[in-house]
Order: structure tokens, then C-alpha cells, then sequence
């Protein structure tokens, strides 16, 4: 809806005279720095990602809101690139909560040894969301640097930088626990209940119908890294 609005109501020409770009790019980039840091700072998966997605969303309306053609493309198909990305993610915990009852990445100690394919996954979409080749996420961030640099806005280059760097700094507090945690950290006494319980019976993978879905979206993001030819044509055309 904000894209839709910056592109179709006022219109790149008027938000530049109006300086609304610059605005709107300043409150997207407060947006993506103080979600970045909360998601850095929570123990929850759930609130990681959902922290993730509201700082991943301010991308695309930071893209656009610079109004340069490369970081415009750059914020368009950050949209597909995002969907299918934080989909993988969302799809991969739960399934972990499925098998180990639990949001803690604390409690997630050791679960790639137990549950390959949804680890293997959720690296993929953490990977894809952080921007590292060759996903999907990496000829986003590559759009949206550029556009920065093309803008002749330097300071909003650091901060996409900076972002990334938060990014990857909690997911790779996630990947050291579920690839090199130790499991019996689920079983400690500040363990929640219900991680307890399942701690009782043997963590193993879900089941293949749960995970068709998540490994569909997240080969799909390696896919749309590969091949980005067909998302950046859709993107030009979206963009003014």
C-alpha cells in the first residue's frame, strides 16, 4: 500500500519536490535500525522473525523512497524476495516447535543433527533475507546499494549496511545453536514446560507434507538468485 501510494498518488517528480522522499526514507531507515537491533536482542524465534520482518518490510519502502531507478527495482523485488524467504523461515520454526516444542532458540541446541532438512532450510532463508549469494536476497541488497549510491545518499548505504550486519549477527546466533548447541541445553531447569515434555521423547524431522513446503520456498529462493532475469524485467516494469 505505501509503495503503491509513492509511486501512483504523488509520484516520484512531486515526492522529490516535496522532499517527502527523503522523509519517508529517513523514518524507513529509523524503522529498519531499531528493528534490527530488537531482533538482536530477543530469545524468541517467533519475535526474531517477526522483528525481521518489520525491518525487512522498511527496505522496500526505503528503496523507493530514494527514488533512484536502481534502489526502486531494488524495493520491488525485495517483495518476492522477502516472501519467500521469511515464508522458509516461518515454515521451518514451526516445524521446529512441531518436533521440539519450543520458541527458545536457547532450547534449540543441536536440532540440525535431528532435523537436517528443516535446518538446511531455515539456512537458506536466513541466508536469502541477509543478502549472500546465491539467493535471491543478494540481488536485492545489490539493487538497493546501488540505488543509495546512485541517489548520491551515502548515509542510507550505511545504514543498509549496518542492517545487514545486525542481520546477520542473530541468525548466525541461531545457526551457532541449532548447528553446534549442545541438546541437553533443553533440558536445564530454566527449560519451559513444554520443551520438558518433548525432551522426554526423541526430536526427529517432521514429516515429508511439512516438508515439501518449506524446502519448495527456500529452493525457490536460490532459483530467483540464479535466474534473477524475469523478477528484474517485472521490476522495471513496476517501477516509474
Amino acid at each position: 500500500v505505501i509503495l503503491r501510494v509513492i509511486l501512483d498518488i504523488f509520484g516520484p517528480e512531486l515526492m522529490g519536490q516535496l522532499n517527502l522522499g527523503f522523509v519517508t526514507a529517513i523514518i524507513a531507515s529509523f524503522t529498519i535500525l531499531v528493528a534490527s537491533f530488537y531482533a538482536f536482542t530477543v530469545n524468541n524465534i517467533k519475535g526474531i522473525l517477526a522483528y525481521s520482518t518489520i525491518s525487512q518490510l522498511s527496505y522496500m519502502v526505503l528503496g523507493v523512497a530514494l527514488l533512484s531507478p536502481e534502489s526502486m527495482t531494488g524495493g520491488i523485488l525485495h517483495i518476492a524476495n522477502h516472501a519467500f524467504g521469511k515464508i522458509t523461515l516461518f515454515f521451518c520454526a514451526g516445524s521446529i516447535y512441531i518436533a521440539a516444542r519450543t520458541w527458545k532458540v536457547s532450547e534449540m541446541g543441536g536440532i540440525a543433527r535431528l532435523m537436517p532438512w528443516t535446518a538446511g532450510a531455515f539456512a537458506v532463508g536466513a541466508i536469502s533475507i541477509v543478502g549472500i549469494p546465491p539467493t535471491a536476497g543478494f540481488i536485492t541488497k545489490w539493487y538497493l546499494f546501488l540505488g543509495t549510491i546512485q541517489a548520491g545518499q551515502i548515509a542510507f548505504f550505511f545504514v543498509l549496511l549496518i542492517s545487514t550486519l545486525l542481520s546477520a549477527a542473530y541468525y548466525l546466533r541461531v545457526f551457532r545453536m541449532i548447528f553446534f548447541g549442545r541438546s541437553e541445553e533443553r533440558d536445564d531447569d530454566e527449560a519451559s514446560q513444554p520443551a520438558k515434555e518433548a525432551s522426554k521423547n526423541p526430536v526427529k524431522e517432521v514429516s515429508f507434507f511439512i516438508v515439501f513446503p518449506f524446502a519448495l520456498s527456500a529452493a525457490i529462493s536460490i532459483g530467483l538468485g540464479i535466474y534473477p532475469n524475469f523478477l528484474l524485467e517485472l521490476a522495471r516494469l513496476a517501477s516509474p
